[in-house]
């Protein structure tokens, strides 16, 4: 592990204070999305609020004739639009320069790729409402709130792992531009060379980036689970992983990260102590690949030592690990206190 220096911690902070006025910006001008137009009509102008539904429908909406009242609305419709434009592009320019300020100081972290997947996701809205980022790409979540570096052998990636959450009814998520495309219409607006495999879990670009979409175990084992974000035609199927029911119930931990162009993104991962407890228990399956078993212990140890250290608050003893079973809960409490014994 390697902690950030004083030049990185200061625009760490600057980075988040700057993300959010962002995030702050772009909320407030896409309350503006659509128009507010005069319509005449039998003679009679009428103001016409236009605007796109979720399945991408235009919607009209008459608030009446012209009147002092609806000249009023009209006005300040129109100021408050473009004062909301030139905030988000005062905004966006000051986040541009901050990107170049932390490429200097090597606070790139993120895969641009993973990073341009993730930034999709939240944009319509499916990062932390049905998907939740896994595997190797939590780790940088991990890290950006602790203030440090996790040494590269356990952070490089060509892949990212996409956990599908099974409990939740998504027929309120999966319309509009979602139900259209699916997640592989998705993955191409990141990259047009994305392509599902055989293996109708996972997604390849032409670069041989992996994408794939996980889901627990049935339970019980008869119980229909959709596996799909859409019905979208060729789109990808979660594929059902034993052991990742205990990711599905360990509560979310977000956090703001810096991908590799210096360029900030939210990341909505899994608790820590439940990645490192879940990370331990793979690594200890005899069928395991032994290469990527020595990578999965590797990044356990060094998660929980993250959090041991530098997150004290996310105790290994805290209710929220009920969730996990005895067994893999002991199996854990070792690597957490062995990262807080002197040497």
């Amino acid at each position: 592990m390697q902690p950030l220096n004083n030049d990185q911690r200061r625009e760490t902070v600057n980075t988040r204070q700057r993300y959010e006025a962002f995030r702050a910006a772009k909320a407030r001008i896409d309350g503006y999305r659509g128009s507010m137009v005069w319509s005449p009509t039998k003679g009679t102008d009428y103001l016409l609020r236009s605007a796109y539904d979720e399945p991408g429908r235009r919607r009209q909406k008459s608030l009446g004739p012209r009147s002092a009242e609806t000249e009023r609305v009209k006005q300040e419709f129109d100021i408050g639009r473009e004062e909301a434009k030139q905030r988000f592009e005062a905004a966006k320019a000051v986040l541009e320069r901050q990107g170049a300020v932390n490429r200097a100081l090597g606070l790139g972290r993120v895969p641009l790729t993973g990073a341009r997947i993730i930034r999709q996701l939240d944009d319509v809205g499916l990062l932390g409402k049905g998907l939740r980022v896994v595997g190797t790409h939590a780790i940088y979540a991990y890290e950006a709130v602790a203030g440090l570096f996790a040494d590269p052998e356990v952070t490089t990636t060509e892949d990212i792992d996409l956990l599908y959450d099974a409990r939740r009814e998504l027929g309120f998520i999966a319309q509009g531009e979602i139900a259209e495309a699916g997640l592989i219409g998705l993955l191409k607006r990141v990259d047009r060379s994305f392509e599902r495999t055989r293996q109708d879990f996972r997604a390849v670009n032409q670069d041989g980036y992996l994408v794939d979409l996980i889901r627990p175990d049935a339970k019980p084992p008869w119980k229909e689970v959709r596996e799909s974000l859409a019905d979208a035609p060729g789109d990808l199927a979660a594929v059902a992983i034993e052991g990742l029911e205990w990711l599905e119930n360990a509560a979310s931990f977000e956090a703001v990260a810096i991908d590799e162009r210096g360029m900030p993104l939210r990341l909505i991962a899994v608790d820590p102590r439940v990645f490192a407890a879940h990370k331990l228990w793979v690594a200890q399956q005899p069928s395991r690949d032994p290469v990527k078993r020595a990578r999965d212990r590797a990044q356990a140890q060094a998660v929980a030592r993250l959090v041991s250290t530098e997150l004290p608050h996310l105790r290994f003893d805290g209710p929220e690990l009920r969730m996990l079973p005895k067994a893999v809960f002991e199996a854990a409490r070792p690597l957490f206190e062995a990262a807080l014994r002197p040497g």
